[in-house]
């Protein structure tokens, strides 16, 4: 059976499009049926509508009520009968109320070896640049599920590249993107095979 996806989205949402592409090849049991993002102008939801996903614009502006706003996010998430949260460049904290009712159905791609440049802070092109200023020699990307605490939820898969000596934070950047979107097609296909199980806070994933 099909996993009623919902992806979360800010920006460009490369990893938005590059689990549909994966989908549409067959790589994936399950079908994309809702964006929500706070940003009615990104890449992603100008994508979303070329290709007639379904997109909810949630944000503070057309919902100034915190707890209307927190509401509407299940609201809309229930009424898709939403199985899987993929979170592609979202630039919100995910509300309580959804990390509850969603628990380990919300998952997180982080462009660094977590637990090191996590947390409130570390997003984007930030992230590349401590890991170049404090010489290290590997960095790579966390898939992991979200909890209430940035970036600290049990983590599904982790690869690992090296830091090259003339590595700039943007060329580290598109380096990482792209293991980024090999590992992201790995987890959601194995979570929409039900491959994966979380006992306590340790992440299986079966073959």
């Amino acid at each position: 059976m099909l996993k009623n996806i919902a992806i979360f989205a800010s920006g460009a949402g490369s990893n938005f499009k590059n689990i549909k592409t994966s989908i549409d090849n067959g790589n994936i049991n399950g079908t994309i049926v809702l964006l929500i993002s706070n940003n009615p102008n990104c890449g992603a939801v100008i994508f979303a509508r070329r290709y007639k996903i379904n997109c909810e614009i949630i944000n503070d502006y057309r919902y100034k009520n915190v707890k209307e706003k927190d509401t509407q996010y299940k609201l809309v998430l229930d009424s898709y009968k939403t199985d899987l949260i993929l979170l592609a460049g979202f630039m919100k904290k995910i509300p309580l109320n959804l990390i509850n009712d969603y628990k380990n159905k919300i998952i997180n791609i982080h462009p660094s070896l977590l637990p090191k440049y996590g947390g409130s802070g570390y997003y984007g092109i930030k992230i590349h640049q401590s890991v170049i200023k404090n010489n290290e020699t590997e960095t790579g990307v966390t898939i992991h599920f979200v909890t209430e605490n940035y970036d600290e939820g049990p983590v599904i898969m982790q690869r690992k590249i090296i830091v090259r000596i003339d590595d700039t934070p943007e060329i580290l950047s598109k380096r990482v993107l792209q293991i980024e979107h090999k590992v992201y097609q790995l987890v959601v296909k194995a979570f929409c095979s039900n491959k994966i199980t979380v006992n306590k806070n340790k992440v299986i994933i079966n073959e």
